[in-house]
This record gives structure tokens, C-alpha cells and sequence, in this order.
């Protein structure tokens, strides 16, 4: 008799213990700096706080993440806001739920090139085609008075690889971010900066607005409105993650960071940490204009988002964020 009670207490005991709920979160670059608070938040431990088991999967750019979230192989992109747009010109819905950045970070430097009009016919290097990175290169081309087609494009990734390329001259220029941009400003004093969206200043200078929206959370809308309380975790875990991030000095980041992520060079380090808390996004939210002026830039050089009626609302949400 005391057996079978005992055996009941424990299954009863075992079924009232709540599993945490499993989300695969891809990341177009695990290592830029620019999606680092998806893996701090791993890290510190604000995802296991919230409630998750969140594996993180590391991916060479923006549209491997995203053809990994449409091929269903992960739930949620860390990636650049734009791929929901440019989805939704193709009439499949996806849904940003929280902003990790207020400026996307993204660099055009070149070794030998001092002006966007001179890499006419030149090489230049993006992680990944089809890419953000590839989609502001664009951008730049067409603002600067050249068709996308006017240069040939390099998959070079965006650490180690996109370090190599540009310091071995394999390409004439390269879009870039930290900490691979620091590198070889290291190596390469006279490196040309072409296109800076790394300040308020840089972002005005080059989109028209004081904010732009980069780097996100995203997933499929139907997963997001199935899903709602794990996204309002997950937007919890950010949102915390940013305000530790902003609270605490570049230093104390740094030791945070996974050591495959630190160089051996502190003084760097710190540095492009210090430009990194600048970028980060106060609440986590989008606005209206800041959406728009991403939809502009796309239309610029993607027909197809220039052509199509897209309800801009539905692409992000602010409802998730605590």
C-alpha cells in the first residue's frame, strides 16, 4: 500500500512540472556585434529566466536565416526587420515582435575607393546574396546615381571571412560591422569609410530619418499569433537584455560575451562596444515612419516591394513588448 502511494505521489508530481517550451532562434552572423543581445540574453540567462530552452543557430547571413525560418528548420530569425517587408511584397506574411537596434550598424569601406561613384564595375563584397547587407549596398548604388548591376557582388560572410577578403584585396570594397569592421580598420589604417550607419549622424546622412529598424526578431505570423505568450517572453528577454546592456559598462559586456567572441585586443573591444550601446534600441519598439523609410529604401532597388500594396502595420508589432 505504502509502494502505490508513493509511486502515485511521484507521478503526480511529475506530471505538474511544466516543460519549458523550445524555440530555435537562426542568426545571420552569430558573432557581428550587431546581433549580440540574442546571445547574451543566452548568456545571462534571460531566456531560461523567461521561462524558454532556446537554442541559437548560427548562420552565414540575413537570407540563410530566412530561408531556414521558411523551410521551417527554425521558429524565430534574429535578422534585419527589411526581410519582412520584402516578404510581404511576395504575399507571405511575417511578423517583427521586438527591436534589438535603432541603427543598423552596417559599414561600406574600401581599401582604395574614396567615393560611392567610384565602385562602378568594381567588386564588392556582402554576406550573403539577397541579404540585408546586400539590399543596402543597393541602396547606396541607386541614392549615388548607378543601377544595383553597375558592380559584382562576393559572398564574404561577415567575420573572419569578410576580415580576409578585404585585407587580401579579394574584393574593392565590402559592406561590414563589428567587430570584423575593427579588425581590419587595425590592419588597414587608411581604409576608406564610404557609408557609416553606426550613428544617429550616419543613419540621417544616408536613410533621412534619426532612427532606423535593423536588427529584430521575427517568425512567420501565423507562429507569432499561435505562439504569443513564448514571442512576449522572448521580447522580454531582449528588452531586458538591452537594458542590461545600456546599465552596464563596456568592459563588464565584454566579459559577458562568449570568449569566441572577444579578440585579443581589449582596448578594441571596449571600444566598438561603447559605439554598440549607442545603437541599441531604448524600448525595444517600432514606429510608423521608421518602418516607412525601410519600405523606401527597398523600393529603391527591389521592384517588387516598389510595386506591391503592403500593409506596413502588419509586419511588425509592438503589442509583445513587456
Amino acid at each position: 500500500m505504502l509502494t502505490r502511494i508513493v509511486f502515485c505521489f511521484l507521478l503526480l508530481a511529475g506530471c505538474s512540472g511544466r516543460k519549458e517550451p523550445e524555440v530555435r532562434i537562426a542568426i545571420g552572423g552569430q558573432a557581428q556585434l550587431i546581433y549580440l543581445p540574442a546571445t547574451l540574453a543566452q548568456e545571462l540567462g534571460f531566456y531560461k529566466n523567461a521561462g524558454l530552452n532556446v537554442t541559437l543557430l548560427d548562420f552565414p547571413g540575413g537570407a540563410k536565416s530566412l530561408e531556414a525560418l521558411m523551410g521551417g528548420s527554425t521558429d524565430v530569425v534574429c535578422g534585419f526587420y527589411d526581410h519582412t517587408i520584402q516578404m510581404a511584397a511576395q504575399g507571405k506574411d511575417l511578423q517583427a515582435f521586438v527591436a534589438m537596434l535603432r541603427y543598423p550598424g552596417l559599414v561600406l569601406v574600401s581599401p582604395s575607393i574614396a567615393a560611392i561613384e567610384g565602385l562602378k564595375g568594381k567588386t564588392v563584397g556582402v554576406s550573403a546574396p539577397g541579404s540585408s547587407t546586400h539590399m543596402f549596398l543597393n541602396y547606396l548604388l541607386v541614392r549615388h546615381g548607378m543601377k544595383p548591376d553597375d558592380v559584382s557582388n562576393a559572398s564574404i560572410g561577415m567575420s573572419a571571412t569578410a576580415v580576409g577578403a578585404v585585407t587580401h584585396n579579394k574584393v574593392d570594397a565590402a559592406i561590414m560591422t563589428d567587430p570584423a569592421l575593427a579588425m581590419v580598420r587595425k590592419q588597414m589604417p587608411g581604409l576608406h569609410i564610404l557609408a557609416d550607419t553606426r550613428t544617429e549622424e550616419g543613419v540621417r546622412a544616408v536613410f533621412g530619418v534619426e532612427s532606423y529598424p535593423s536588427a529584430v526578431l521575427y517568425s512567420k505570423t501565423e507562429w507569432v499569433e499561435r505562439n504569443r505568450e513564448v514571442a512576449k517572453q522572448l521580447a522580454g528577454a531582449i528588452t531586458r537584455t538591452l537594458s542590461w546592456m545600456r546599465s552596464h559598462t563596456p568592459e563588464e559586456i565584454r566579459a559577458a560575451m562568449p570568449a569566441s567572441f572577444r579578440t585579443e585586443d581589449a582596448a578594441t573591444d571596449v571600444e566598438v562596444l561603447r559605439t554598440a550601446q549607442a545603437m541599441l534600441s531604448v524600448d525595444g519598439k517600432f514606429t510608423p515612419e521608421a518602418v516607412e523609410a525601410v519600405r523606401k529604401v527597398l523600393a529603391t532597388s527591389i521592384p517588387a516591394v516598389r510595386d506591391a500594396k503592403i500593409d506596413l502595420g502588419k509586419t511588425y508589432t509592438n503589442e509583445l513588448i513587456p
